[in-house]
């Protein structure tokens, strides 16, 4: 696959209701440069207004999305077509179009027994795109990181507080900008905060995206994958850490806008 050319993902369940439209809205957030990313239903309805809020609260664009048949794609190849539900599964187990395939079996949020189920299968979709990003995105390139990656400084600065939770929202919502950190912080000082992340840019743990008058901060796409997955299972196993600035970003007014940004 040459350099320039995007991967392609076509995410597939019953209704291309809910748990499709999250997923296809997280994973264009976490990396549009690199994936076109579609979904579709085997037999589609309006889009659950209670997952786009979840898609929103999340901080992510729904602006693009709508609900369609799997038909529409008919002819067209992916390069990885993702079930999420059974149902979807029998009825597309050997998609045409499929380079791979996979099958990725979520709970209905409409129909789960749990508190705010469209954020908990929210959070659950975000955990294995994550998961998902860490496996595709080995490269060239990451092969040549690999061989310069110093992991004595990145250790280093994952004793840091600031650096490690930092590190953490960054992973979980995929990219921040420093007035949000500092809000989920609790941080007053900016200086403060931009030291730490220009400490995380000069080790390669963080990239930078300009949009406008806001420059942010995401996990660097060509970092060792042995060092993000360290990140992931960090920040998948101890959210507890970061639960409270997890909800301050929630109920954040003034967060910047990044839809032009996600695609």
């Amino acid at each position: 696959m040459s350099q320039n050319k995007k991967i392609s993902v076509l995410f597939l369940c019953t209704g291309n209701s809910a748990r499709s439209q999250m997923a296809e809205a997280l994973l264009r957030f976490k990396a549009a440069d690199k994936f076109e990313v579609y979904s579709a239903g085997t037999h589609p309805e309006k889009i659950d207004e209670r997952a786009l809020n979840a898609i929103e609260v999340f901080g992510l664009s729904s602006k693009d999305l709508k609900s369609q048949n799997i038909s529409e794609f008919s002819g067209k190849q992916f390069d990885y077509v993702i079930t999420l539900c059974d149902k979807a599964n029998n009825e597309c187990r050997h998609y045409p179009g499929a380079i791979q395939q996979l099958a990725w079996d979520f709970p209905d949020p409409k129909t789960r027994l749990t508190d705010n189920p469209f954020i908990s299968t929210l959070n659950e979709l975000n955990s294995r795109i994550s998961m998902f990003l860490l496996i595709v995105s080995k490269s060239d390139s990451n092969k040549e990181t690999e061989s310069t990656f110093d992991p004595i400084s990145f250790y280093k600065c994952l004793t840091d507080d600031i650096r490690l939770k930092t590190l953490m929202l960054t992973h979980y919502h995929g990219e921040l900008c420093v007035c949000e950190l500092m809000h989920a912080l609790q941080e007053d000082s900016q200086p403060k905060v931009s030291r730490n992340l220009a400490v995380l840019k000069k080790a390669n743990i963080l990239s930078t995206r300009k949009h406008g008058q806001w420059v942010f901060y995401r996990i660097n796409y060509e970092l060792p994958q042995w060092a993000k997955s360290v990140i992931a299972q960090t920040t998948e196993n101890n959210c507890s850490l970061i639960s409270e600035s997890l909800q301050r970003l929630a109920k954040m007014q003034t967060r910047p806008n990044k839809v032009a940004i996600c695609g």
